[in-house]
């Protein structure tokens, strides 16, 4: 009975992983306030649950019927932002997001995509709205985005707290982490290019 609700709650939170998700967001975690950062992650993951109540209700159709756009050209943009993050990571460390990011205001917009609004997400918000009732789904994405948002904000107060005894160990840290995860999400863009690449070579094989 619960075995779908469980199966799309794994898949989103997966997808949602605020232990990798903290590491995108090294930049912001290091230089933000922790009210403003926390008030612009629970914008932002309003911002992300609008969106993926939309395409659970709507699915891909929301691209081919009412955008008039192919879901593989969305997963090639994706990739190709993706992209660009990565390589920055490489290139100039953790604060390259704290860079991207600009003015306060524009926080929750940066934190709402690409961190949380991707095309992993998005194909997750019509897969789960397809194998569960909306309401169902409404419930399931709400409690993945309220408790991702719950446990980035604790990483960045206890990051926050352990920075004044350990400011030197801390900071070293997250460059060093930084750096790494650009492997990743560099693996993951690639990842994206390709699926969308091969999706388009099929809807040409079948026309």
């Amino acid at each position: 009975m619960f075995s779908p609700y469980i199966h799309a709650f794994a898949l989103f939170f997966s997808l949602l992983n605020p232990f990798l998700m903290s590491v995108y967001m090294v930049g912001m975690i290091r230089n933000t306030d922790a009210k403003v950062f926390s008030k612009a992650l629970i914008q932002g993951s309003l911002i992300a649950f609008g969106v993926f109540i939309l395409f659970a209700w709507g699915g891909e159709n929301i691209f081919s019927r009412y955008l008039n756009v192919r879901f593989e050209s969305f997963q090639i943009f994706g990739g190709f932002i993706f992209l660009v993050i990565g390589y920055r990571y490489v290139f100039q460390g953790a604060e390259t997001i704290g860079e991207m990011r600009g003015a306060p205001e524009h926080l929750a917009g940066t934190i709402a995509m690409p961190f949380m609004i991707g095309p992993g997400t998005i194909s997750a918000a019509v897969v789960t709205g397809v194998s569960v009732p909306f309401t169902g789904a409404m419930a399931v994405i709400a409690i993945t985005l309220i408790l991702t948002c719950s446990i980035l904000i604790l990483m960045k107060f206890g990051h926050d707290h352990l920075r004044y005894k350990h400011a030197k160990y801390i900071d070293r840290y997250f460059d060093i982490v930084g750096r790494l995860s650009a492997l990743l999400i560099g693996t993951i863009a690639i990842d994206m290019i390709v699926n969308g690449i091969i999706g388009l070579i099929r809807s040409a094989n079948l026309s």
